[in-house]
């Protein structure tokens, strides 16, 4: 998708990895490994977003780009678009994909499966999952999931609702969402005006505001889920994972 531009959020205080963009895999900083995948993904410039100097600084060594913002943002998204406004104040990228800074294992082809989401007809957000297999993910609040309904035409789902539950109800297939979002410019922008929804708060899952807005969610189905670190643990088999591949 032409008018394209991939931010990376990258919040050095996380409350369970302190300093984690800056965590050590391989040798290198876990954010330059996010930056790499999403150049590799070559669907338009990308730009880390950060409050912290030192993220900036470790971005800026190994080739990146990358802008300060306010450190009392309340989630991604407003990081994103704050990051956007400074660096396109003439408005030139109309599609911004929000890529975690926390996904240094992450498929470059995931990125074109979020924009190919966004490309379905009325779509304001695009975003992707994939198939949970493992019975413990099924009841894990840590795993969400969304609930769809086929797109005519379409393998995509557009979604009805996110949830940490297992959720449909009964027999068939679940989906676990993976947190990698395309918004149009003007649907983010709409988005990070709107003050947080009951469900939002509730179900603490930030894209259920956006359809408790109206706007419409449509979700690209994949094969494989990417390892997030967010914890020690997580860290730990990311190192191991860089390890076997290189």
């Amino acid at each position: 998708m032409s008018n394209c531009l991939i931010v990376i959020p990258a919040r050095l205080k996380a409350t369970r990895l302190p300093d984690k963009p800056l965590a050590d895999i391989g040798g290198e900083p876990m954010i330059v490994h996010v930056l790499r995948r999403a150049v590799e993904a070559d669907c338009g410039p990308v730009l880390v977003a950060t409050e912290s100097e030192a993220v900036r600084d470790a971005v800026l060594l190994a080739g990146g780009k990358a802008v300060i913002t306010r450190p009392d943002h309340p989630s991604g998204s407003d990081r994103v678009f704050e990051a956007l406004d400074k660096f396109d104040p003439a408005r030139a990228f109309r599609v911004v994909v929000n890529l975690q800074g926390d996904l240094p294992m992450l498929d470059p082809s995931l990125v074109a499966a979020c924009l190919a989401a966004l490309e379905e007809a009325d779509a304001d957000i695009g975003t992707i999952a994939t198939p949970i297999t493992r019975e413990e993910e099924r009841t894990d609040p840590n795993v969400v999931k969304v609930v769809g309904t086929l797109l005519p035409g379409s393998s995509a789902l557009r979604a009805l609702y996110f949830t940490r539950a297992t959720a449909p109800y009964g027999e068939g297939p679940l989906y676990q969402h993976i947190g990698l979002y395309a918004y149009r410019r003007a649907a983010l922008e709409r988005f990070v005006s709107l003050p947080p929804s009951p469900l939002e708060v509730r179900e603490r899952l930030e894209q259920l505001r956006a359809l408790e807005a109206g706007m419409r969610i449509h979700v690209g189905l994949v094969d494989t889920a990417p390892l997030g670190v967010d914890t020690p643990a997580d860290l730990a088999r990311a190192r191991e994972l860089f390890k076997s591949r290189h």
